[in-house]
């Protein structure tokens, strides 16, 4: 198993260029089996996540092929037959976004059987508004022994559908579906996720009809077949925000390009109020702080978007750690998702975490030491704390870091940080 080394104290100066988003590559991906056209997905990014769902299209008939274009990373997807609707345990367990095959797989043959997926470290995340809103568009749900067995013999209809509090997941799984039901769905209380957009045009690039993209709204009107398309996934902005903490948290000055920052303003706007200078630019952000300087304590909440992403949580909390004064950070959206804090007190931080809350009160100075991953974004906060600790640290299981970080060592080392890759026995997971 992998692990990743850095020896803290180098300040961070150049240039990274930010990946196409995961969360928006993956949905993109499912909906390659809406058409028997072939959809081209430029800015691809290449990461453990995109590998496990592309060898699930694969077994379900879709012919996958990467290669490197003009732009950079692409991916073709060309479900011409659907070979097979099982999508097995083995394959959906090593990936949460595997199980949004099941509607795109339901919209196009009528039916399918997919394994729910495992269980997540970060908190529950059931799948229920998933099946209640293909059950709400006609589809005949059974579950038995672990699997999701639907069917929608005559095809799917349109219908209204309200979801009970937003969620990103039943959002997306719902439009997958909906794109080729009979009539029209009206989605309320949609999830605004800018990665929920991109998804939503790219439908509408292939033939879909959706009208209120970007809003909690959406109005979907149901054809009868979809085409191919070519269309560049949107720049990661949790890769982005990442890197533009451990660029605050190492001082220095770090051009972030390909970049998106109008995406992650609830964060720049805490960074800004913490006393690291942000600054937009034709392509991205430049972040640059004083390693001199202290930044200042300041508090956070989760929120959906466009509030303060729960995925930069963790990031912001190592950032905090040597912040001058006392922050507190409020977690809303995921229970269990402050499993990065004992790790970070392994370095030296002082946090105090009860509920949802954690209390972080700023030391002079981290100490390395060994850590362990529990997630992918604690995982990165453990590395954004090691660019700053006296010392090396480790950062053990970074299988995790891998499904949805590229290159990173390489992205940092580049600007001049001390890290590096210990190879270890094989990271599949």
């Amino acid at each position: 198993m992998d692990s990743i080394a850095i020896t803290g104290g180098a300040t961070l100066n150049g240039s990274i260029p930010v990946s196409g988003a995961k969360n928006s590559a993956l949905k993109l991906m499912a909906a390659s089996i809406l058409t028997d056209q072939p959809l081209l997905l430029t800015n691809m990014p290449r990461l453990a996540d995109t590998k496990f769902l592309g060898r699930l299209l694969q077994e379900l008939g879709v012919e996958v092929s990467e290669r490197d274009g003009a732009d950079g990373q692409e991916t073709l997807f060309h479900a011409a037959q659907i070979r097979s609707t099982f999508a097995p345990y083995d394959l959906v367990r090593q990936m949460r976004a595997s199980f949004n095959v099941l509607g795109p797989l339901l919209a196009r043959t009528g039916e399918a059987k997919v394994s729910l997926p495992g269980g997540c470290t970060i908190g529950a995340r059931p799948v229920d508004l998933h099946l209640q809103a293909l059950t709400a568009l006609g589809a005949e749900i059974e579950l038995d022994e672990g699997y999701v067995t639907a069917r929608a013999p005559k095809g799917l209809k349109g219908a209204e559908i309200e979801f009970p509090f937003v969620s990103v997941g039943a959002t997306e799984h719902a439009m997958l579906a909906a794109v080729l039901a009979q009539g029209t769905t009206v989605l309320r209380k949609a999830a605004r996720e800018p990665e929920i957009g991109d998804l939503a045009r790219c439908l509408t690039a292939m033939g879909a009809k959706i009208e209120g993209i970007d809003t909690d709204v959406l109005t979907i009107t149901g054809v009868t077949s979809l085409g191919g398309a070519n269309w560049p996934v949107i720049a990661d902005r949790i890769e982005m925000g990442s890197y533009a903490v451990a660029a605050a948290m190492a001082g220095g000055e770090v051009r972030l390009t390909k970049a998106r920052p109008e995406l992650m303003s609830a964060l720049t706007d805490k960074m800004i109020e913490a006393g690291v200078e942000v600054i937009p630019t034709e392509d991205g952000v430049i972040v640059k702080r004083d390693p001199k300087q202290r930044l200042k304590a300041v508090n956070v909440t989760t929120e959906v978007y466009p509030g303060f992403a729960t995925d930069l949580q963790a990031q912001f909390m190592a950032l905090m750690t040597t912040a001058e004064g006392e922050s507190v950070i409020h977690e809303n959206i995921f229970e269990n998702r402050f499993m990065h804090a004992p790790e970070l007190a392994r370095l030296g931080a002082d946090i105090h975490v009860q509920a949802g809350e954690a209390v972080v009160k700023g030391v002079p100075v981290l100490h390395g030491a060994p850590v362990m991953a529990t997630d992918l974004r604690a995982s990165v906060s453990l590395v954004i704390a090691g660019l700053v600790a006296e010392g090396e640290t480790t950062v053990g299981r970074v299988y995790h870091l891998d499904r949805g970080f590229e290159r990173l060592e390489e992205k940092l080392g580049a600007c001049g940080a001390d890290i590096r890759r210990i190879k270890g026995e094989s990271n599949e997971h």
